[in-house]
């Protein structure tokens, strides 16, 4: 019998014990308990079937509580818990905005009873908020009011498209008042069947719906205008590029879209062809990657809302942590998606100094309240090499180029919970980052920072007072970033800029002979300044929010601080397992640099090549020796093999071994 009829046999003999093995190995693989870190984004395939674990960890955040298998630690990060409170706090001051209109007053736990304000957000004003007075009540009528916890027939309809394991979907029901109801979604089964359970603990069934199905589809189901969401949160793990589309369909006129991102190295610049390929914008490495960021989410959430007719209106749009979030209103209007173009910009940013110019893709223009007239714009805003450093140019964008937060609305929201402070746990941060936001120059996109200004010139840095009254002596405006606590956000242009670092660095001087003469430190500072700075500090150089000591910028709060990993169906879990992953991962690099005298004296036990050749001419001054080998390191470098064979084979006659050998 030939191989080949032999390979035949066997292979048809053994397929069905090979099939049997096979779905053995996938039976035991499914009666498997799976990751339960996978439900926190819905990464677990639909219709699964699996019971909790046994061992389950209890955590109490806001008015929630909820459990989830002990085995997980990426289920739940406590370093969101920002995150959600600032979302519970918007929604509540939106549900009020859209309540008021129809005569409902909603009341929160803990805040006095007082008449609020109303900022009027409806589609016809939305350019320009307008104060008015609260719903008009007949005399003697009792005016209707809307509780937590209690179904408002002409509420707000919530979704959460990524529940994982409900905790936010019941802080809203708990938190929140003027909700007519709750849906809590998830792709996985077992993370449907621990929303359930969560749900019955806090007593919120009449509100929160657990729903088990794909986040896309069940928003492509809601785009009839009685079917769509009020209010639409997504918080997937990475990017919320693909839910982006479905959302701003099922989003109503003046609906509210809550859209986070963790995929920062993205956003951040480190791969510019995975951010366009996500979000239609290629991002750049800069100091102010971080309103980068979120300036290009509200580029793309704008470009997708475009193709419907539709158009977005920024809230709040926050840089925290590891994460960007926005708050965005989704509005209707063919006229207004007209000057949408006028909206976005491109950045050219220098590579040398990182001086940056925006050029906007469109213009608007015509006579105040007349016809509006949309062109395209003219440019470019500058030379093909930077005009301070000589270096190059890089372009960067699409981006938003309109004011990121409507300080009105910001506004309500910080003077609720400087109200009412006990109502979340992070709200002595909330106070500090919306106090920052306040203050930001609305007008001005990006910022430079004080290290980044004084590296490239390499002097000292000045403090940011200094710097900032240098600015307003000067007459330009200047503000902090609630992005970089560093930050530098003014109207002045880049030679205003360097001519008051040009200024400063006259105080102390910069050795020019160490500077290169192609480097953008020696262009710079071979150029006379103009512009002649005054760097005596002044009373409105120092923020308000800075003197009255907010907590402004949020410190690493724990160890291992940071996204958790993403979670994998049948992967390890965590805990243990994590713990030395990290060990092995963190302190590469454990021993000590060596300092000059250290290396110096290693270097000295090598023998420089060239002296051998007699091409060397450093002399002493060589790192390497001089010293002709000694007999007994020619011994040492001789392989005993060597020796070994010259003693077992001694040369014949008339051999010669060497000098002096007979």
């Amino acid at each position: 019998m030939t191989s080949a009829r032999i390979v035949l046999w066997l292979n048809l003999t053994l397929r069905p014990s090979c099939s049997l093995c096979r779905a053995q190995f996938i039976k035991g693989q499914l009666q498997t308990p799976a990751n339960p870190a996978a439900m926190e984004n819905g990464t677990m395939p639909c219709g699964e079937k699996r019971p909790l674990e046994a061992q389950e960890t209890t955590v109490t955040e806001g008015a929630a509580k909820i459990v989830f298998p002990s085995a997980n630690e990426v289920f739940y990060n406590p370093v969101q818990e920002f995150n959600r409170d600032l979302t519970c706090a918007v929604i509540t001051e939106f549900a009020r905005i859209q309540l008021e209109a129809k005569g409902i007053q909603i009341k929160v736990p803990g805040e006095k009873d007082v008449q609020k304000v109303v900022v009027d957000l409806s589609e016809q004003e939305e350019d320009k908020a307008e104060l008015k007075e609260g719903a008009n009540v007949a005399p003697g009528d009792q005016p209707r009011t809307a509780a937590v916890g209690e179904i408002c027939e002409e509420g707000l309809r919530v979704l959460e498209g990524l529940a994982a394991s409900g905790l936010r979907s019941i802080r809203f029901a708990r938190e929140v008042p003027g909700l007519r109801s709750v849906i809590a979604n998830d792709a996985s089964s077992r993370a449907v069947d621990l929303i359930r359970h969560n749900v019955q603990l806090n007593k919120v069934a009449h509100l929160v719906q657990p729903s088990q199905a794909d986040a896309r589809m069940l928003m492509y189901q809601h785009q009839r205008v009685s079917e769509r969401f009020e209010v639409i949160d997504l918080d997937p793990y990475g990017s919320p590029a693909p839910f982006l589309d479905a959302a701003v369909q099922a989003s109503p006129a003046a609906g509210l879209l809550c859209v986070t991102c963790t995929d920062m190295a993205v956003l951040a610049g480190n791969s510019g062809e995975t951010c366009y390929s996500k979000y239609g914008a290629m991002a750049l490495k800069s100091r102010a990657c971080h309103e980068m960021a979120l300036r290009i989410v509200l580029h793309s959430l704008d470009l997708r809302a475009n193709c419907y007719q539709r158009f977005v209106v920024p809230l709040l749009s926050i840089s925290a942590d590891f994460y960007v979030r926005v708050f965005v209103r989704v509005f209707t209007g063919q006229a207004k998606v007209k000057a949408s173009a006028s909206k976005q910009a491109l950045v050219f940013q220098c590579v040398g100094c990182g001086a940056f110019h925006l050029q906007h893709l469109g213009k608007a223009s015509g006579p105040s309240g007349g016809r509006v007239k949309f062109s395209a714009a003219c440019g470019p805003p500058v030379a093909p090499e930077c005009e301070h450093c000589g270096q190059r140019h890089q372009l960067g964008g699409p981006l938003w180029a309109e004011p990121i937060h409507d300080l009105d609305f910001v506004g309500r929201v910080l003077e609720a919970v400087s109200a009412n402070p006990g109502r979340f746990h992070t709200s002595e941060r909330i106070r500090g980052v919306l106090s920052v936001v306040t203050e930001e120059l609305p007008d001005v996109p990006l910022y430079y920072t004080l290290d980044q200004l004084s590296s490239t010139i390499h002097c000292s840095t000045p403090s940011l007072l200094q710097l900032r009254s240098a600015l307003l002596h000067a007459g330009f405006r200047v503000s902090l970033s609630h992005a970089c606590k560093n930050a530098v956000k003014t109207d002045a242009p880049a030679s205003a800029l360097w001519d008051i670092m040009r200024c400063w660095e006259k105080g102390c001087p910069v050795k020019r002979e160490r500077l290169s003469e192609t480097s953008p430190a020696f262009r710079i500072l071979s150029v006379e300044p103009r512009l002649q700075a005054n760097f005596t500090i002044r009373d409105d150089a120092n923020p308000s929010s800075r003197q009255r000591g907010l907590k402004r910028f949020q410190a690493n709060p724990e160890a291992n601080w940071g996204p958790r990993p993403r979670a994998r169906p049948g992967g390890k879990a965590g805990g243990e397992a994590m713990g030395d992953r990290r060990r092995l991962l963190q302190n590469k690099r454990k021993e000590p640099a060596e300092d000059l005298v250290q290396r110096a004296a290693r270097l000295k036990t090598f023998p420089c090549k060239r002296f051998k050749e007699g091409t060397c001419q450093r002399g002493n001054q060589c790192c390497y020796s001089h010293r002709p080998p000694t007999p007994e390191a020619t011994a040492e470098a001789t392989p005993t093999n060597c020796l070994e064979t010259l003693n077992q084979n001694p040369p014949g006659p008339g051999a010669t071994t060497g000098p002096g050998v007979d």
